[in-house]
């Protein structure tokens, strides 16, 4: 066995994304008081909650409109249920099960109208095999082993078709990449990650490049961000995950987004980071702007603190479910709109 699986405020908004400070005096009998509160932009609506059993480690991909949820760790089993959620609907409907060994803290993408699922652990094991799930026929194929080593808690983005695979835990720290080309059914090595190896960082994808950060190395969270472009082959560090005074960044503002097991989607050209840990889980989440390679705070998570869960986009909303706080595992469903203001 090489390693035993453990499942690891508010702005509004007016015109564009403008931060309110509210003050509230109060003056009773004599007596003042004064308190700063600070709202983010961004609410949260809880949606039809994930019918299959709660757990943690699960994989999400989006098709057409629609995601797809499953594998995962219940606290007690591996698992190889996947099902579908239709937002128009609020309703989830039960998809055919992964044929591979049941696993969690996989990776997944999509590229030309389908799924791809593959590494992660089985508790025992580091995997490499992967699988294409096609939602018109829901079904499964296998298609060609990813090309690095077995590895769990690596991260995964698409961009142009193709997925990328990167960094990850085989027994060792990993900072390789490698991209496959689902028409070629092939696998190739790229560039890898230009900053430190990682398990258990995030990433996601905006207009032809990739982004990748968080995450930990050596029991340290990594601070770093960096773009990748898969023309040039090339990273390029960005605006990091914490204000740090010393290097005079225009662009920090006394934030630490930096953190582990974390869940992203991508709304309108701007990335979303958030939950996962930092010392401890944490609800903060994060808006990148890529033109401007800026972090912009918005509201923070309304339900139960959490880390390894999903996180995915459809149309202009965001979604979080699954996931775990300790030994307790979720299944509910939360929905983010980042341009509303939060009233409660």
């Amino acid at each position: 066995m090489n390693r035993k699986r453990v499942d690891f405020p508010r702005v509004l908004k007016v015109g564009a994304t403008l931060l309110v400070s509210l003050r509230i005096f109060l003056s009773l009998t004599g007596c003042s008081s004064s308190t700063d509160t600070t709202v983010y932009l961004g609410d949260w609506y809880k949606k039809s909650s994930y019918e299959g059993v709660a757990r943690s480690g699960a994989v999400s991909f989006v098709i057409d409109g629609k995601v797809y949820v499953g594998i995962g760790y219940d606290g007690d089993k591996w698992l190889k249920d996947f099902y579908q959620y239709d937002a128009d609907k609020n309703n989830w409907f039960k998809k055919a099960d992964f044929p591979g060994i049941a696993r969690s803290a996989a990776v997944a993408f999509t590229a030309n109208g389908k799924g791809y699922v593959g590494t992660g652990s089985d508790g025992t094991n580091y995997l490499k095999d992967f699988y294409e799930y096609d939602p018109l026929t829901d079904s499964w194929t296998q298609v060609a082993d990813f090309t690095g080593s077995g590895r769990f808690e690596a991260t995964a983005f698409a961009i142009d078709n193709i997925g990328y695979v990167c960094a990850g835990y085989d027994g060792n720290y990993l900072k390789d990449m490698y991209a496959y080309d689902p028409q070629s059914n092939t696998w190739s090595q790229k560039a890898s990650y230009s900053g430190d190896k990682l398990i258990n960082a995030f990433a996601f994808a905006i207009d032809g490049k990739g982004f990748l950060g968080g995450g930990m190395n050596n029991g340290i969270l990594n601070q770093e961000f960096w773009e990748y472009d898969p023309i040039n082959d090339k990273w390029t560090e960005k605006n990091d995950l914490q204000d740090d005074t010393a290097d005079d960044d225009a662009n920090d503002s006394g934030y630490t987004i930096a953190r582990q097991l974390a869940v992203t989607f991508v709304i309108n050209g701007k990335g979303y980071v958030g939950l996962g840990t930092r010392s401890t889980l944490d609800a903060q989440i994060w808006e990148y702007n890529p033109t401007l390679d800026q972090w912009t705070e918005k509201t923070s998570f309304e339900g139960s603190l959490r880390e390894a869960a999903v996180g995915f986009a459809l149309g202009d909303k965001g979604y979080v479910s699954t996931g775990r706080s300790s030994s307790l595992r979720f299944d509910d469903l939360w929905m983010f709109d980042p341009n509303a203001a939060d009233v409660d």
